[in-house]
């Protein structure tokens, strides 16, 4: 009788092992969960906007920095998105 329950003992290993990995893959991969972006989701395309134009060249340098660069002022990069009243 102790070699049955030995027995089982060592199926139930494996078979706990699988169904642990069979659990875990359905709940991180939420197949049937999962919805398709591309025909769900519309995405209203706009023109583009903005220009281009040249400050200076910067050919040749051993400076470290660009001379006028903003690095260490982030408010003044950094605009705030204004709520509109309405």
């Amino acid at each position: 009788m102790s070699d049955e329950n030995g027995l089982a003992l060592l199926a139930l290993g494996p078979a706990g092992a699988v169904g642990l990995y069979w659990a875990l893959y359905r709940y991180y991969r939420n197949t049937d969960k999962s919805h398709a972006f591309e025909r769900e989701t519309r995405v209203d395309a706009k023109p583009v906007t903005g220009s281009d134009s040249k400050v200076g060249t910067n050919n040749g340098t051993r400076d470290r920095r660009i001379k006028g660069d903003n690095v260490r002022e982030y408010r003044r990069r950094v605009e705030r998105v204004r709520k509109r009243s309405g």
